[in-house]
């Protein structure tokens, strides 16, 4: 696992948070069709680093990966988790999550709640989120999910 560094994102973040989520989403064969067929969906709302909810995975002095937790009354929805393609299922998404627990914790949140599609249902599970449901999304059916933030 490479050392991760997670800080707050700033706006000088934003071009290189585009390219991840950019490159991280397409870099999923199932969802690259619709992806490309909806460009607009491939462009990164910046509103959420403004606002401060977005956190940064840094490795070496370059932005990896981010996470975007947003409040909505004692529950944080996880809006974004996105890794840089080159370094997936190296740990960067586990320490995002590590983090973004450790923020829910200090801001007093009793849980974290994610919509997930298929390809994210295993890592969701084995970082400790559980299955709450299905909804609907823009593009299909999603898994709703929920992690308790420990005391």
């Amino acid at each position: 696992m490479p050392d991760v560094e997670i800080r707050n994102a700033t706006p000088d973040d934003v071009a290189s948070l585009a390219d991840v989520y950019r490159r991280a989403s397409l870099s999923n064969d199932g969802d690259r069709p619709m992806l490309l067929a909806h460009p607009e969906t491939l462009a990164l709302d910046a509103s959420s680093v403004l606002a401060g909810w977005t956190r940064v995975g840094v490795v070496d002095g370059r932005v990896v990966g981010f996470a975007t937790t947003r409040p909505t009354g004692e529950v944080a929805e996880l809006d974004d988790l996105f890794v840089d393609p080159e370094l997936m299922r190296r740990g960067v998404a586990r320490a995002l999550i590590a983090d973004a627990l450790e923020v829910a914790r200090l801001h007093g949140w009793r849980r974290i709640e994610v919509t997930g599609n298929g390809h994210a249902l295993e890592f969701y599970e084995a970082v400790g989120f559980v299955r709450q449901g299905m909804t609907a999304t823009p593009f299909g059916e999603g898994f709703r999910m929920h992690l308790d933030v420990p005391g």
